[in-house]
């Protein structure tokens, strides 16, 4: 056995690889033995590299502040209780899942920092909340960009593709997170899954982008047909570009930017990606829940609420490709109708 001591001074990412040379390369013949080798890893008492040492209390900080996300949430979703969608109760849930995945990913690494290795039972709850996290995240998103139980209750065809595509993308690239998570870089197929992983995971982004740009485009149309609710389409618009950029500049930080910040911070600051990574997360859930939150003047889903105007309002469902679907006639009020009778 041999071992490798990095005293003060010679601190750094240290790479070890085996290598078998022929002597002649046009003849090579593969080996006839089998090289079996353990490496431990240990940085004083933990056995995670000094740059993800931070993780542990990173990710426990993060699980408490979606814990107090979760409970404000809740506590909107009660005192705007008549005013609740479906989409509200599917946020909360997503916030939700967010604690309870870096509360787990913090216990995963603390089992990792202690015993050099994870814990199969803890490792399997932090995978399959990870799964329900993302299926959650890119729902939600393409819901709220669609206009689902807020303008509408009925999804175009289009709208219903996406969605069919979205969610088994996205077991795809959780199952080829996993893989990643779990072995090493020198595993067989570990570069065809990574490359998988980031093809996949920017494809779902690009295609919840989709619904956010339909929407801006029927009610610039609906600008243009409309007298008398311009200003609340206009309101809606203004709404939805204002989403539109925020989910962009989201994909945008955390697809790419912190992708490139990982590859040139020093090695011992890796984990500060990370913690810029949850901290955009909360930034972009937090003006997320405050645009969509659940009260009555919010334009988003404010259709008709004229109580001096009498007559009948037409409201259109419209798909994804801007073609109307179908009309609904809203009737005034009850004693409108009896007097029409």
């Amino acid at each position: 056995s041999s071992g490798i001591n990095a005293e003060y001074g010679d601190e750094g990412q240290y790479t070890l690889y085996f290598y078998r040379c022929p002597q002649q390369p046009s003849t090579f013949v593969p080996p006839d033995y089998n090289l079996e080798a353990i490496i431990t890893a240990k940085n004083g008492l933990s056995y995670l590299s000094v740059g993800e040492q931070p993780l542990i209390v990173v990710y426990i900080m993060i699980g408490l502040v979606y814990f107090a996300m979760s409970w404000i949430w809740i506590k909107v979703m009660v005192y705007y209780s008549s005013n609740l969608f479906k989409i509200h109760y599917l946020m909360a849930a997503l916030v939700i899942a967010k604690f309870l995945a870096s509360t787990l990913h913090s216990i995963d690494y603390y089992f990792i920092s202690s015993q050099g290795k994870t814990d199969e039972a803890w490792a399997i709850l932090w995978y399959i909340i990870h799964l329900v996290r993302g299926l959650l995240l890119f729902i939600s998103l393409a819901l709220i960009g669609m206009g689902f139980a807020f303008v509408k209750h009925v999804l175009s065809y289009n709208e219903k593709l996406i969605l069919a595509t979205v969610v088994p993308l996205q077991v795809v690239a959780n199952v080829a997170y996993i893989i990643i998570d779990s072995s090493e870089e020198t595993a067989l197929y570990y570069g065809w899954w990574k490359k998988l992983l980031i093809f996949v995971d920017l494809l779902c982004c690009g295609a919840i982008i989709f619904p956010i740009m339909w929407s801006i485009r029927h009610l610039q149309q609906a600008t243009e047909r409309s007298d008398n609710k311009t200003a609340l389409i206009l309101s809606q618009l203004k709404l939805f570009r204002r989403f539109y950029i925020l989910v962009v500049v989201y994909i945008y930080i955390t697809r790419i930017a912190l992708e490139f910040l990982k590859v040139v911070l020093p090695f011992e600051y890796v984990w500060c990606s990370e913690f810029l990574r949850e901290v955009s997360t909360i930034i972009f859930f937090s003006i997320t829940g405050f645009k969509f939150r659940p009260y009555v003047s919010n334009p988003y889903y404010k259709i008709l609420d004229d109580e001096d105007d009498e007559d009948e309002y037409e409201m259109s469902a419209v798909v994804g490709d801007g073609e109307t679907l179908r009309s609904r006639h809203l009737e005034g009020p009850a004693g409108d109708r009896d007097e029409e009778v």
